[in-house]
């Protein structure tokens, strides 16, 4: 029985992506034409992909909204875990970027789960009907504004519900109070995870794969 971590070093990180990986032909070569289309080389890492998968089914999750979706490659790893009815609401403040995602998706064969909204997300979210409920939400956007986005989101997310926050650990940075990497991103992951651990709303955890994710649970 162990009683500290078991820290995850490249081989076994390894390990994990060759068991535990939802990653498939699809998903590179949406990669590899994000980068050729001048959209940043940069999303969740394969680990993450049954994670988050595995956590939406077991929560029965019909409605995701996703803050900051890129080139649409965690949209249509999550959206893959929903039902035929389900509904992925992407925000993504590029519209170029926007409309990768839409046209990924229809090849995907998820056109009719993913809806994609351009502009800034913070309008996206105010402009939600009073009534409308989720399931859960992803953010995985400009740091700064992480705990902004819960604020909008969360009146929004149903009991039982959860918010998931990527890159929690902040490129390994989150502890360094001093850090000159990204000064202002990794105070904004502080500033998130602080928040949420001390939200009395909510019950969170940290999950170190990938570059983290603190996931809440709305209670």
């Amino acid at each position: 029985m162990a009683t500290n971590s078991t820290f995850l070093t490249p081989e076994l990180n390894d390990y994990i992506v060759s068991l535990f990986s939802s990653e498939d032909e699809f998903l590179r070569t949406l990669t590899a034409e994000a980068e050729a289309a001048g959209i940043p080389a940069i999303s969740i890492a394969p680990e993450q992909t049954s994670f988050l998968q595995v956590l939406l089914r077991t929560m029965r999750a019909t409605s995701v909204i996703e803050i900051g979706s890129l080139a649409g490659y965690s949209a249509i790893t999550m959206a893959r875990a929903l039902p035929p009815n389900g509904s992925m609401l992407c925000c993504e403040l590029q519209p170029e970027w926007a409309a990768f995602i839409r046209r990924k998706a229809h090849e995907a064969g998820l056109a009719d789960v993913i809806t994609v909204a351009d502009g800034p997300a913070l309008a996206t979210l105010r402009s939600l009907p009073p009534d409308v409920m989720i399931d859960a939400v992803f953010i995985d956007a400009d740091k700064p504004n992480y705990v902004a986005y819960v604020e909008a989101v969360l009146p929004h997310l149903r009991s039982g519900g959860i918010i998931i926050g990527d890159n929690a650990l902040a490129w390994g940075e989150v502890a360094n109070e001093h850090t000159t990497f990204e000064p202002e991103n990794v105070a904004g992951i502080r500033a998130f995870n602080a928040y949420m651990a001390a939200h009395p709303d909510l019950q969170c955890t940290l999950v170190p794969l990938g570059d983290g994710m603190t996931i809440g649970v709305k209670r």
